[in-house]
């Protein structure tokens, strides 16, 4: 298993797949997955590469969702080995992509390569792959445009498993069961320009949102749940004036973002942010932006399943979250019943000489496989 792994690791590496450009990927995992029998749809769009691959026409439909697009190098010449080459160094595996999150298709591809060759192992219902090119950029053109060909299809994926980085400090210590919403919010608050001598002549828009601006900084917007973390507001920007000391200037200009649970809808937050901008007596233009809503997961078998797996292979019980940013579970969540997030190692996911350790590639490979034998061929 760890040769072979290993090796479609490094040639899932070596495609340049920075976003949303699939350079050869997808193509790779395509071939790949015919080989092995499975059925390809293509639904390529503008500069992404999106597939879906099915074996199998009954259910339950298991389903693994994935990405080959990685995020830019950076400056090569900071990185200790090439990066578009994985390389084996003191125990650990280098290469971008290897954590976010190619290792994690690699192995995904071989645990089902062995489930599906394994005379023993029956497959009462379906399994799908859903990968795509465009999720570390715009997120446009990739998963959504699965999503709406599954809708349109009538297809409901009854458990379905998204490969982002989700361990902390050991493999498997942490699965995502949902992610928080994110809300952000581009805001002009309006004064009046004029000289700084005659204060009276104008209407200084920095001291108009000095105190609405720490109101909103102080509140307290709820105390989160069981899964998920309390609602977190933070200014992103913060500008105004025209560069010299003699004028008031006559706008100022801030963004934000909530970082928000199910505990609110984003019209809610919405409302009292511009309930609070009036009640200061502001005059202001605020447009929104809403980029993901919140999600979690019904407990059901999917969580029981994978929760029993990383016992099996890791001899630990994984914590159950919702943090971290965004992903693309904020799409698939439409056509699944139960869906969550088990990946590789976060710690150095878009860094300078991204790595992970070469034993967490196996295991998470076991774990996976373990995880496909227990929805289709055996009890917990």
């Amino acid at each position: 298993m760890q040769q072979e792994l290993i090796q479609l690791a490094n040639r899932l590496i070596s495609f340049k797949s920075i976003s949303p450009n699939q350079a050869g990927a997808i193509d790779f995992i395509h071939q790949y997955l015919d080989n092995l029998g499975f059925t390809i749809t293509r639904l390529d769009r503008g500069k992404t590469s999106n597939l879906i691959a099915r074996i199998g026409n009954q259910e339950p439909i298991f389903a693994y969702a994935g990405h080959v697009d990685v995020v830019p190098p950076g400056d090569i010449k900071q990185w200790q080995f090439d990066p578009f080459t994985l390389t084996s160094h003191e125990g650990k595996l280098y290469g971008r992509g290897i954590a976010d999150m190619k290792g994690s298709i690699a192995s995904f591809l071989v645990a089902l390569k062995q489930f599906l060759s394994n005379k023993n192992n029956k497959l009462p219902g379906s399994i799908m792959l859903l990968i795509t090119s465009d999720e570390e950029a715009a997120a446009t053109d990739g998963t959504i445009v699965m999503v709406d060909y599954l809708k349109q299809n009538n297809i409901i994926i009854d458990y379905c498993i998204l490969g982002e980085p989700t361990s902390l400090d050991v493999l498997g210590d942490v699965i995502k069961i949902g992610r928080r919403g994110s809300l952000s919010g581009y805001l002009e608050v309006i004064g009046k320009q004029g000289h700084v001598a005659y204060p009276d002549l104008c209407k200084n828009p920095i001291h108009l949102f000095a105190k609405a601006l720490t109101e909103l900084s102080s509140i307290t917007w709820d105390n989160g749940n069981d899964y998920f973390p309390a609602t977190s507001f933070q200014f992103t920007n913060l500008n105004s004036g025209l560069g010299v000391t003699n004028v008031i200037p006559d706008n100022l200009h801030a963004s934000f973002n909530f970082r928000y649970n199910n505990l609110h809808t984003a019209t809610q937050l919405q409302n009292k942010v511009e309930e609070l901008l009036k009640r200061h007596q502001l005059e202001y233009n605020v447009k929104w932006t809403e980029s993901a809503k919140p999600f979690c997961t019904k407990p059901g078998k999917l969580i029981e399943v994978v929760t029993h797996s990383i016992k099996q292979e890791s001899n630990l019980t994984p914590q159950l979250k919702t943090d971290g940013g965004t992903s693309d579970g904020r799409f698939l969540i439409d056509v699944c019943t139960e869906l969550l997030e088990l990946g590789l190692s976060n710690r150095h996911i878009h860094q300078i000489n991204e790595n992970i350790p070469e034993e967490d590639l196996v295991r998470l490979c076991k774990i996976y496989l373990a995880i496909l034998e227990h929805i289709y061929t055996q009890s917990i």
